[in-house]
């Protein structure tokens, strides 16, 4: 299953993305996307359950926790671990998941549009996204 061009520009207009699988170390690829992200203008939120924060910013346990609905869901966690996230976003009604290599399975890209969210996959936010 792909996406299209439509799809990843629309992905990319909005501008509060959830970042799963943040963490403080920073040689892996969830702590360099949420500080290029960051650092590009987006309204970014860690999410991690082993953290509270990363380098000062707060880290929420799950994405039910966050302070405001967000627009993008970015997975930068193994499949497994990827099916409640998943899940989590069918229940909160978010409707837009972005899966970084690695990240995807065609279980779980099945799941989103079997049940109506939208994904891409098989490409990195942090290098497609543009300065706001």
């Amino acid at each position: 299953m792909t996406f299209s061009e439509a799809t990843l520009d629309e992905f990319l207009t909005h501008r509060r993305i959830a970042v799963v699988g943040v963490s403080p170390d920073r040689q892996r690829f969830g702590n360099r996307i949420y500080f290029n992200l960051k650092s590009k203008g987006y309204e970014v939120y860690a999410v991690n359950p082993v953290y509270e924060q990363v380098e000062g910013d707060p880290c929420y346990p799950n994405l039910s926790a966050l302070p405001v609905p967000v627009d993008v869901v970015n997975l930068v966690v193994h499949p497994k671990r990827g099916k409640k996230v998943v899940e989590e976003c069918l229940r909160l009604g978010l409707k837009r998941i972005w899966f970084q290599p690695g990240a995807e399975s065609e279980e779980l890209i099945a799941f989103c549009h079997e049940n109506g969210i939208s994904v891409v996959h098989g490409q990195c936010l942090m290098v497609l996204a543009k300065p706001r």
